[in-house]
């Protein structure tokens, strides 16, 4: 027998969580216990939370992290900031946790059910259209963006020389000009006291590099983001790249280690150092740094900015599925 139970706040569903996501298929720091609770600590005031644990035999199979948004619901977090959405489902129960959130969600008041941000691999693109379909509903599905990563190699040597005749001599040739500069280094901040004091460090260097980052990076944004990485940094999953040249900062990335990936979230850097290349290298030492320790996939999430596809990244999708009422 499988049961539906709505939950309005996060407090009795942590060990459940991390339990259903460590099952998963999709597994994304974006729908980690931390990242979804500390989007809903910041942004989720006025909205109405809706989250739905399904049980088989007493069994948690799948958690639905929902809200309200006017008459719709969606996922928890929002299009701008989370590169990632999905459902949690343990993997062999994708059939009977659509059933039931279907089944449970007819007698629920709202217009559209709308899912951002579906991987490719997405078991909900797969298997939840013919389910809502059968019900009546409509479904609609469109690309919502690219998201280009690299399968990454044992070693840094095989990773350049798989990229691009043309790529691989322009990284040397760049590398080459920067490491001429005395008193270069690089390195990353991973314990979360020190992540918490160098995050303003980011913020400075990320406003510094494009306006359209200045703006994006409003008040709300930014207590967000050290929220996020406090709440991220204390179980291990935030590191913070910084590049030095003669002692001052002049480059940042905010990465995520999670389920043997790491995930590039956002970057920053000082034009007046642009010469040598300093946000595309660092981005590359990172990576390097990603090889070293053993992880298996480097995502460079949502976007199709150049410098991803000149450090060798390959497309992935994500998708926007819309299933409305009839």
């Amino acid at each position: 027998m499988i049961s539906v139970n709505c939950l309005n706040s996060f407090d009795d569903i942590v060990n459940k969580w991390n339990l259903i996501l460590s099952s998963s298929k999709i597994k994304s720091p974006f729908i980690t216990y931390q990242w979804q609770s500390s989007w809903w600590q910041e942004f989720g005031a006025t909205q109405r939370l809706s989250i739905l644990e399904i049980e088989s035999e007493q069994e948690i199979i799948g958690i639905a992290p929902l809200r309200y948004e006017n008459k719709n619901l969606t996922f928890i977090g929002d299009e701008d900031l989370c590169d990632h959405s999905d459902f949690l489902i343990s993997q062999g129960n994708e059939v009977a946790f659509y059933i039931a959130l279907m089944d449970h969600l007819e007698q629920c008041e709202w217009n559209n059910l709308v899912l951002y941000s579906l991987r490719d691999d997405s078991p909900t693109l797969e298997l939840l259209p013919k389910i809502a379909k059968d019900k009546g509903y409509d479904v609609d599905i469109n690309l919502q963006d690219v998201n280009p990563g690299v399968v990454l190699p044992v070693s840094w040597d095989e990773y350049v020389s798989s990229l691009s005749k043309k790529h691989r001599h322009e990284l040397k040739r760049k590398l080459r000009r920067l490491e001429s500069q005395e008193d270069m280094r690089w390195y990353a901040v991973d314990d979360v006291r020190d992540i918490e004091k160098d995050m303003g460090h980011f913020f400075r260097l990320l406003k510094m590099s494009k306006d359209t980052k200045y703006k994006f990076l409003t008040e709300d944004r930014e207590k967000f983001f050290r929220l996020v990485g406090t709440n991220l940094g204390e179980i291990g999953l935030v590191k913070l790249f910084f590049m030095e040249i003669e002692g001052e900062r002049v480059a940042s990335i905010l990465c995520f280690d999670y389920d043997s990936k790491r995930f590039l979230y956002n970057s920053g850097f000082n034009p007046e150092y642009g010469y040598f290349s300093v946000g595309l290298l660092l981005k590359a030492m990172s990576l390097k740094s990603a090889i070293e320790d053993k992880k298996t996939y480097y995502d460079f999430l949502r976007g199709d900015e150049p410098y991803k596809y000149h450090l060798g990244g390959i497309d992935q999708h994500l998708f926007k599925m819309v299933i409305t009422r009839p």
